[in-house]
């Protein structure tokens, strides 16, 4: 390399002087304090691309060692499939990991067979998610909102020990139909879409028996602290069921509010500041009886004109004693019964019962 010296060259020609003939860079650097030396450096570097590099002799047992070492790498990209196993539908998409206290959407390559249907990370080698085609029960198509306000849709599986996994495509619809054929092909049958509905994904953590979400949302609640912090408002989600109210903290996995119906005495809703930033919002005070004194439990949120008045028509029907007969179809023989009786008891026809009664029958055997 023969340096050269160009008068007026732009930051487009230094790229090409680079990538074509190179750029060798030789300085000597003295750093000084109070005029005395301290530091001493000579520096010499070649810049260059790589076919320039290895024309003239350089770099070339790293340029081997690297390119062998990602020929060996893309070997072992291989998509961990069983024996047999041919894939039915390959497609990019995401799975809802929400393990502990670290929730997040993982992507990779989710692959779909006769046998199972799993995300895999070709780069970290890793399975993000895995189903047996066979614990598939239930699956239906949502749509929700992410976190740039857009409206997309996700497949929810109920899978077998009343798990859920949330899964986004590009085509949704078509991965469910996929599914549907190939549990049609191996005559595996699927409860019906609407008892999903009953599985929650974070409802399943706290519903009893028999108790039925009736209004649900994203919600801040004002946390009492007697903390160095103090009180705090802090995200989570607030569910209204036939038995209570309850706000339950994503971050730590629990409820952190529980109160009766009963105990619900009344709701105000107004607009006022939560802090010095957030300005004008719709708050929601709930007016409730604990252990003979008056509490009030605030909650801020969208809508909270429609949860006064979810609220005001739950409490009036618990304090009239009015009870309600809401009749639903039974998924297996498909006559009508008491929605209640449905989910406590089963069917009395076929003896249908819900995934959640079945889990519950099994703990008690186990104990």
């Amino acid at each position: 390399m023969e340096p050269t010296r160009e008068v007026h060259a732009t930051l487009v020609d230094l790229l090409d002087r680079i990538f074509d003939k190179g750029v060798v860079i030789q300085a000597d650097i003295i750093i000084s304090v109070a005029g005395i030396p301290l530091i001493g450096v000579n520096l010499r570097a070649a810049l260059a691309g790589m076919e320039t590099m290895l024309e003239y002799g350089l770099l070339k047992d790293w340029d081997a060692s690297s390119r062998a070492w990602e020929t060996e790498h893309r070997k072992g990209q291989v998509v961990p499939l069983e024996e047999g196993e041919e894939v039915v539908l390959k497609v990019f998409g995401s799975f809802y990991y929400s393990e502990g206290i670290y929730t997040a959407w993982r992507s990779g390559w989710l692959y779909l067979t006769h046998n199972r249907i799993f995300l895999y990370h070709q780069d970290f080698r890793e399975l993000l998610f895995e189903a047996r085609i066979e614990a598939i029960r239930a699956l239906k198509v949502r749509i929700e909102r992410n976190f740039t306000g857009k409206n997309r849709e996700i497949l929810y599986l109920l899978l077998e020990g009343e798990r859920i996994a949330r899964l986004a495509v590009l085509n949704t619809e078509e991965l469910k139909g996929k599914i549907e054929e190939i549990m049609k092909m191996r005559n595996l049958s699927l409860d019906e879409t609407t008892i999903l509905d009953e599985y929650e994904e974070r409802a399943t953590n706290f519903l009893r028996n028999g108790e039925r979400v009736k209004c649900k949302g994203r919600m801040w609640h004002l946390v009492r602290d007697r903390s160095i912090l103090g009180d705090t408002w802090k995200a989570g989600h607030l569910y209204l069921t036939n038995e209570r109210l309850c706000w339950w903290y994503q971050f730590e996995r629990r409820v952190l509010f529980d109160v009766p119906i009963g105990a619900i005495n009344a709701s105000v809703e107004e607009i006022r500041d939560l802090s010095a930033v957030l300005k004008h919002k719709q708050v929601l005070d709930v007016i409730y009886s604990n252990n003979g004194s008056k509490k009030v439990a605030s909650f801020s949120g969208k809508e909270t004109n429609e949860w006064q008045a979810a609220l005001n028509k739950a409490v009036a029907k618990h304090d009239s004693g009015e009870i309600e007969e809401e009749k639903e179809s039974c998924p297996q023989c498909g006559e009508e019964h008491l929605e209640e009786m449905l989910l406590k008891n089963g069917c009395p026809g076929c003896g249908w019962r819900s995934p959640r009664l079945k889990k519950e029958i099994a703990q008690v055997l186990r104990v």
